[in-house]
């Protein structure tokens, strides 16, 4: 058995809206960067996990979409597993490939994450993220969300009259559900929305030094705040985009490690599946957070860089929340501090996160680990954190209850 598993590779593509390219164009860009990166070939592989949620409600690819991905890319023969677990979808197949060279399967394979979600038919394009959360209830819940929303917003004064209105179609069921735990926050702990602002306009001049983000412009606190809203009180500006991506990592074994040495390898220090629950009481992100620091001998306060799932603003600040670096409830001042700035005390989605980078559903996970690999080697250039150690990434995706149906967390440590 393996005692460790590496990070041996890791490769991104620039996100955006690839109307002209197929998910197996994608795919090959990013396996041809991959390979690239570590040295080796598709022979040096011998298995795959394939993550993407999307191709299947668009284009009808269900069932075998990673063998119709890989084998168009000359990576054929070899078990190649399919991973769909909603936004969680790259962590969940990082785990299940981890867990096989953990358990001696394999000493050498590929984690691959490729989605494309943008849609000119927006409407079609946002109904679908529904399928992410239990569909039946979710259609029960939305007409009470919205009407609370709209009574909170008239308890904040005057609505803007001047802003720009929301595109048509609208957005995603998510959004409201942000939103929802955002006005939560907001009554019980005295969160404002202008440090829910602060978040987004930290989140977009990171991403203004990540070429390879979706958003590479910046947003002030102001402009943030002055963008039209979306679900109050969440605007535009604190919400990720849809459009279409890729990531990739490749992950060895100790053997594999000795026998093709390399100074750019990092230690997988944990790796944690969960699922969320209908029990109230109940985080996921804690629950998952605290069995990740348990496997790796950490504690909150070791972590020196961290990417976690803000599909908005508010999930950023809840994940911090949760995940032990402030207490319950400061998550807001916390951010307003400057803590989770690139030069603060523990910089939080120094990419850009899901905000401005972007969310390709399947690959926003493995986007997070290639961020932070790189982030490790002292090669994210502008947005480099200083001489970091130990990084943590946090994927959250769908919903149940009142928290995630999925979470994958990864610690990796610089060796």
């Amino acid at each position: 058995m393996s005692n460790n598993v590496y990070v041996y590779g890791t490769s991104m593509i620039k996100f955006g809206k690839y109307l002209d390219r197929s998910i197996k164009n994608l795919t090959g860009e990013v396996l041809d960067n991959v390979l690239k990166d570590c040295d080796l070939v598709r022979q040096n592989l011998e298995a795959a996990w394939f993550s993407n949620s999307f191709w299947g409600i668009h284009d009808y690819q269900h069932c075998i979409r990673g063998q119709v991905a890989l084998t168009a890319n000359g990576l054929d023969k070899i078990p190649i597993s399919n991973a769909e677990n909603a936004c969680a979808s790259g962590s969940s197949a990082l785990h299940a490939a981890w867990t096989a060279i953990k358990a001696g399967l394999y000493d050498c394979v590929l984690v691959i994450g490729v989605e494309k979600v943008f849609s000119e038919d927006r409407k079609k394009m946002m109904e679908s993220f529904v399928a992410g959360t239990d569909v039946k209830v979710s259609m029960q819940m939305i007409d009470q969300v919205k009407k609370e929303a709209a009574a909170q917003r008239e308890k904040s004064g005057p609505q803007k009259t001047d802003q720009q209105e929301e595109k048509k179609g609208g957005h995603s069921v998510f959004m409201d559900f942000y939103a929802a735990g955002a006005r939560r926050h907001m009554e019980r702990y005295g969160t404002t929305q202008k440090q829910l602002a602060v978040i987004a306009a930290k989140a977009h001049n990171n991403s203004a030094l990540n070429p390879l983000a979706q958003y590479t412009f910046p947003f002030t606190v102001e402009q943030v705040m002055a963008d039209y809203e979306v679900a109050y009180p969440l605007t535009r500006s604190m919400c990720a985009p849809t459009g279409d991506g890729g990531a990739a990592v490749v992950i060895c074994s100790e053997n594999f490690l000795k026998q093709n040495p390399t100074s750019r390898a990092v230690l997988i220090r944990a790796s944690i599946l969960s699922s969320g629950s209908w029990d109230e009481d109940d985080s996921i992100c804690a629950r998952a957070s605290g069995r990740a620091y348990e496997m790796a001998g950490l504690g909150p306060q070791d972590i020196n860089v961290a990417e976690v799932h803000d599909a908005t603003a508010y999930g950023e600040l809840h994940q911090t929340e949760q995940m032990g670096f402030c207490t319950i409830g400061e998550g807001g001042a916390f951010a307003e501090s400057g803590a989770t700035a690139l030069n603060g005390i523990i910089p939080v989605n120094p990419s850009g996160g899901l905000i401005s980078r972007g969310h390709p559903i399947g690959a926003s996970g493995l986007a997070q680990v290639y961020e932070l690999i790189t982030q490790l080697r002292g090669e994210a250039g502008k947005r480099q954190i200083k001489n970091p150690r130990i990084a943590m990434a946090e994927n959250g995706g769908g919903t149940i209850g009142h928290g995630e149906a999925a979470m994958g967390i990864h610690i990796f440590e610089k060796i």
